[in-house]
């Protein structure tokens, strides 16, 4: 169950962060890479998962058994070696020093994420679990911050060291790990040239599609708390067809507003593309509208209005496979074309990317 809730609240996360995760990344990369994606999401899993592995399930408040606090260092050692085993093979049937051996499992990831993803070294792996088991730790003896009257899980300084050291050798590893890609792949650096490739306009049509989507859950969230909330009606007596049409035409309006004033939609943004007039020169409004209406606009409204939806996806999506420069159907319609954001970005590239 905690492994479930750790990948079902990551996986939310990583949708919710998608366009912002974009944008980023193309600003300091200049593409987005797959493999980083993937240690994104994964590090979002990781994160909860150390929520859900340390706190849940919560007990019945009337279930709960109080706990003391363990604050002598290392008594987990005489546990280990008074516990009856023969020979090494007998440590994993031993409750006490499996107990530790998960504890430091459980947060090297910690401090390979630290050092693959923001370039952290041993002393900030360090420090940074330790701090976290010790906001753990603490909220365990609290109660859960005065949630519950007492500490239902043991405060264990032993669990605050074999977090610490778990870091610790994870950002070790995470740097031997990179000694080793730098002595076999040497890093180069190199300017981006900024081509419109398949990918890249894929990417952005999947931001598109994502910020829609979030839009309209958002505002049917709000459109049924303003009717509990403000107009206090109760759960049966909300006006379900006021809350279909607010979740279907916000995200139409906001986009397309959007698209009107800056000539680009949400993805174009995230993906650093602009478009000019073919052969060149800049586009007006009329032609941001025509855009907006044969993409992300057009498959919103033919949502609102017919079932026609997917298929005008399928002849977008085709359109963007074979047309020059990946116009696709808002560019053939528009009379525009996509190019790069002009915007200096400077990325790095190995020879095993």
């Amino acid at each position: 169950m905690s492994a479930f809730f750790a990948v079902l609240v990551g996986t939310v996360l990583a949708v919710l962060l998608f366009v912002p995760f974009v944008y980023i990344n193309y600003r300091r990369h200049g593409r987005l890479s797959g493999a980083r994606t993937l240690l994104w999401i994964a590090f979002l899993v990781y994160a909860m998962a150390l929520w859900t592995y340390t706190l849940l399930p919560l007990p019945e408040p009337a279930d709960i058994q109080c706990t003391s606090a363990q604050l002598r260092p290392f008594p987990f050692i005489h546990d280990i070696q008074s516990y009856p085993y023969s020979g090494p093979a007998g440590l994993v049937h031993n409750p006490v020093f499996m107990q530790v051996a998960l504890n430091v499992l459980l947060f090297m990831p910690l401090g390979f994420f630290l050092r693959i993803l923001w370039g952290r070294g041993v002393t900030v792996a360090a420090l940074t679990g330790a701090s976290l088991s010790a906001l753990i730790e603490v909220t365990q003896v609290t109660g859960v911050w005065g949630i519950y009257p007492c500490a239902y899980r043991v405060f264990d300084v032993d669990d605050l060291l074999a977090n610490t050291t778990g870091a610790l050798v994870g950002g070790l590893l995470a740097a031997a790990l990179f000694a080793l890609r730098r002595r076999f792949f040497p890093v180069q650096v190199q300017t981006t040239t900024d081509r419109i490739t398949l990918g890249r306009r894929l990417v952005g049509m999947v931001c598109d599609a994502v910020a829609m989507i979030l839009l309209s859950v958002g505002a049917a969230v709000f459109a049924n708390a303003w009717q509990l909330y403000v107009m206090d009606r109760g759960a049966g007596a909300l006006h379900q067809e006021m809350t279909q049409q607010i979740a279907q035409w916000t995200p139409f309006i906001l986009v397309g507003i959007l698209t009107l004033v800056t000539g680009r939609t949400v993805g174009d943004h995230a993906v650093r593309l602009t478009f000019t007039a073919m052969p060149s020169g800049s586009v007006s409004v009329s032609r941001a509208a025509l855009r907006y209406l044969a993409g992300i606009g057009g498959f919103q409204l033919l949502g609102l209005l017919s079932p026609a939806d997917l298929l005008f996806s399928a002849v977008s999506l085709v359109l963007v496979l074979i047309t020059r420069d990946r116009r696709g159907l808002p560019g053939v319609l528009s009379g525009t074309q996509p190019a790069a954001e002009d915007r200096p970005v400077t990325v790095e590239a190995s020879r095993s990317a």
